[in-house]
């Protein structure tokens, strides 16, 4: 099963400096592209580009068919200034009037599918603390354990203190937990002593890497106000082969999919649309997402017909500014706060085995990331923020 994520996905046809002759092809997004392509270029605010500015460039009949140059900027900048909200659950009392997320209903029911347990604070922490901030009621979707993205030592780490703490505490009250714990101990000791490299991971092994991440993304989730008991992890059963190639997504991983969906009904869908992932594993858990969707179009359910999806990237990659359809803007607090919920998964840090040819720490991709959508909106002359996370909205 795979999806074409694209189908459902409203992306601007990329201006590369030649217009097309027949003028029906020039769409309001294919111009949009064109005026920030010319600013970029020429690195000058679009509110300052000029006529000569579109004539030098070979664009005069651009600036023609729209009115004038100052018709042209003004309609370029409305279409960015209106991607930007400080209310991505969309903001009560105000109406719908050029926002990116309606007003009702309100408070909203979300769920952000994040595809390992930190994708979800990595592509859009500053989003997810401002949802929870303005009462809506957030869910986070877990849809993988991420064991195998655990190094053996914070397995060592963790089965030293669950020893020590047997040895304090359950021998002397004579629980019987003790000879499981010890033995259990003795069992991973054994297997991390006698590992060879590239070996796979027993399943004893496997668990307590998925129990780590749990706890992980538990901490972060807290942290940013979210009750556990919106915290899912569906633990789909196409990453469980313990080794990098994955089994194939099945009808199996969007059943799981489809119960969550059923049970909260949202009105609001946060989905990975990163499939830079070099594992592959996003890719999966967006289309179990997606066609769990579609299956609830397919029936009928009542729930999609107040419902929204929007799609984030991570850390590998960000939508070209001419997609964006939402933006949130982060305050330097807000972002540190979005740091700090990153660094909750601390088993993701140095000793992360899949941080890849990038030798910058997710928190740092992600801020460089939401700092540069930020500057690149200043330098086309809009409001200067700390950083900016991008939204792209995926049509039903």
């Amino acid at each position: 099963m795979n999806l074409h994520l694209t189908d459902n996905i409203e992306l601007a046809p990329k201006f590369d400096g030649m217009l097309p002759d027949d003028t029906s092809l020039w769409t309001d997004r294919l111009v949009l592209s064109a005026v920030i392509w010319l600013s970029r270029k020429l690195d000058k605010p679009i509110l300052k580009l000029t006529s000569r500015d579109y004539k030098d460039a070979g664009l005069e009949l651009l600036t023609d068919y729209n009115g004038s140059a100052y018709d042209l900027n003004i309609k370029a900048f409305d279409a960015l200034q209106h991607t930007i909200t400080g209310w991505p659950g969309g903001k009560p009392g105000t109406g719908n009037f050029m926002r990116p997320a309606r007003e009702l209903p309100y408070p909203k029911r979300i769920i952000v599918f994040s595809p390992h347990p930190d994708d979800d604070v990595i592509s859009m922490g500053g989003t997810i603390a401002r949802l929870v901030k303005q009462g809506h009621e957030v869910h986070v979707a877990y849809e993988t354990s991420g064991n195998i993205a655990v190094g053996d030592e914070e397995v060592t780490r963790f089965m030293h203190f669950i020893n020590g703490f047997d040895q304090l505490f359950c021998k002397n009250t004579g629980s019987d937990n003790g000879s499981v714990i010890s033995d259990m101990y003795l069992k991973v000791k054994e297997f991390l002593k006698n590992k060879k490299p590239g070996q796979p991971d027993s399943k004893d092994v496997l668990t307590i890497k998925g129990l780590i991440r749990r706890g992980e993304a538990r901490t972060a989730c807290s942290y940013n106000g979210i009750p556990l008991s919106r915290v899912h992890f569906l633990d789909l059963p196409f990453y469980e082969s313990g080794t990098i190639e994955k089994l194939p997504m099945t009808e199996k991983d969007v059943n799981i999919v489809q119960e969550l969906l059923r049970e909260v009904r949202p009105h609001q869908i946060y989905v990975a649309a990163d499939l830079a992932d070099p594992h592959g594993t996003h890719r999966k858990c967006t289309d179990a997402v997606l066609a769990a969707v579609d299956e609830a179009k397919r029936n009928g359910e009542s729930w999609l017909d107040d419902c929204r999806i929007w799609m984030y990237r991570g850390a590998w990659d960000e939508w070209a500014i001419e997609d964006i359809e939402m933006c949130v803007p982060m305050s330097p607090e807000e972002l540190r706060q979005k740091r700090m919920a990153i660094l909750k998964h601390s088993s993701q840090m140095e000793s992360a085995p899949f941080l890849g040819n990038d030798e910058r720490l997710f928190w740092q991709r992600a801020e460089d990331r939401n700092r540069a959508t930020a500057a690149l909106y200043e330098s086309l002359g809009l409001t200067s923020y700390e950083a900016m996370e991008a939204f792209v909205r995926y049509k039903l």
